[in-house]
C-alpha cells in the first residue's frame, strides 16, 4: 500500500518549524506526560499541533535530542528570568551553554516574555505595581497574577489587604480558561490607565517643594532675591515655600552660635513640647549647646508632660522656625549648605 503523500520524515534540523518543535516534543515525551502539555493549550494550537504529530512518519534520533535538549534550555532560562531577571539568566545561560546557543535561547524567552499578556507590568517597581493594582477588581488582579512570574505574583499578592488576598486567590483558583479577546481587552486598559498614571506623575515633578528644595541649594542671596521678588506678587507663595525650605528637623544644621541665640528667645516649656518629636540627633544637638541644668530641666519638662496633641508639637516647632529664620536674616544664625558659610571672614 502506498504512503499517504502528506506524512513527513524528519531527518534534519532544517527541516523543524516552530510548530514542527512542538509535535517532535510531544512525541518524544511519554504520552501521559504530552497529555497533560496538550491540556494546557488553546483550541487552535491543538489542533495545528495535533495536524503536526498525524503527518510525522518518522524523526531522525539527533533531532528528537536536540529538540529535547532545547526545551530544557527554555525551561531553565525561563526559570532563571522568574527566579532573578533577564541579566541573571543571561549570565547563567552564557556559562553552561556555547555562546551562539545562549544568545538563540535568550532571543526567544526575550520574545516570550515581550509577547507575554501583561508583559508591560514586568517593568514596573513592585510598590509602584501593588498600589496601582489594588484598586482593580479581584477578577482583574487574579487574570494579572495568572500570568506574571510566580516570583512576581507572590510579592504583590503578598502585599495586598488580607481580604483583598483571599478574594483573588478563590479567583485564581476557580479561574477557567480565559479568552484571548478577554485578556487582550483587559491588557489594553491597565496599559492606558498605567500610562496616564506615570504621565500624572511626571506632571507632578515641579510645584512648590521643587522651587523649595532648589532656593535651598542656591544660597542666601539668590534666595533672598528670587523670593523678594515672588512676594510682591504672591505673598502666600513665598509663605509657602519658606515653610518648606526650613523645617524643625534642619535646625541640625544651624551653627553652635546661632543655636545658642536661637535658645535666647524661647521659652522652656515651648522648646520642651517642639522636642517632643524630635530625633535623637537634634536633641542632643540643642542640649550640647545649653548649660546642663537648663538641659536637665527641659528633660524633666518633657518626661512629666505626658501626651500632647500633634497639632501642639507643630506649632512649637514652626514658632522656633520662624526664630530660627529671623535671625538668619539678621544675620545671627548661620545654617550649613544654605551659602551663609561663603559670608564669614576668616
Amino acid at each position: 500500500m502506498a504512503r499517504s503523500t502528506f506524512r513527513t520524515e524528519i531527518k534534519s534540523l532544517e527541516d523543524l518549524t516552530g510548530v514542527r518543535r512542538a509535535a517532535v516534543l510531544l512525541v518524544a515525551l511519554h504520552q501521559d506526560t504530552a497529555a497533560k502539555i496538550m491540556r494546557c493549550l488553546s483550541r487552535e494550537r491543538l489542533e495545528e499541533i495535533s495536524r503536526e504529530i498525524a503527518a510525522i512518519d518518522a524523526i531522525a534520533p539527533e533531532v528528537r535530542d536536540y529538540v529535547i535538549r532545547e526545551f530544557y534550555n527554555l525551561l531553565m532560562a525561563r526559570q532563571y528570568v522568574d527566579a532573578g531577571g533577564m541579566s541573571w539568566a543571561r549570565a547563567l545561560l552564557q556559562k553552561t551553554l556555547p555562546p551562539d546557543e545562549a544568545r538563540r535561547i535568550m532571543a526567544i524567552i526575550e520574545h516570550q516574555v515581550h509577547e507575554q499578556p501583561f508583559s508591560f507590568l514586568q517593568k514596573t517597581e513592585k510598590e509602584n505595581l501593588v498600589t496601582f493594582l489594588q484598586e482593580e477588581h479581584p477578577q482583574t488582579i487574579a487574570l494579572v497574577l495568572s500570568h506574571l512570574p510566580p516570583g512576581m505574583a507572590t510579592d504583590i499578592l503578598s502585599a495586598l489587604p488580607t481580604k483583598r488576598q483571599i478574594e483573588v486567590v478563590s479567583r485564581i483558583a476557580n479561574m477557567d480558561q480565559t479568552s484571548p479577546d478577554v485578556i487582550k481587552e483587559v491588557e489594553r486598559g491597565l496599559e492606558k490607565r498605567l500610562a496616564g498614571l506615570v504621565s500624572e506623575r511626571f506632571e507632578r515633578v515641579g510645584g512648590v517643594q521643587a522651587v523649595a528644595e532648589i532656593l535651598n541649594m542656591a544660597g542666601r542671596a539668590t534666595e533672598k532675591a528670587i523670593l523678594e521678588g515672588l512676594e510682591e506678587e504672591n505673598p502666600q507663595l513665598v509663605e509657602e515655600i519658606r515653610r518648606l525650605m526650613f523645617v524643625f528637623e534642619d535646625i541640625i544644621r544651624v551653627n553652635d552660635k546661632g543655636i545658642q541665640a536661637v535658645l535666647k528667645e524661647i521659652a522652656n516649656e515651648e522648646l520642651a513640647l517642639a522636642l517632643k518629636t524630635a530625633s535623637e540627633e537634634l536633641k542632643a544637638k540643642i542640649f550640647k549647646n545649653m548649660s546642663e541644668r537648663a538641659a536637665q530641666l527641659i528633660k524633666e519638662e518633657m518626661e512629666f508632660m505626658g501626651p500632647v496633641r500633634v497639632s501642639d508639637v507643630e506649632a512649637a516647632q514652626q514658632k522656633i522656625v520662624d526664630v530660627v529664620r529671623r535671625l538668619e536674616d539678621a544675620g545671627e544664625v548661620i545654617i550649613a549648605g544654605r551659602g551663609g558659610e561663603k559670608e564669614l571672614i576668616v
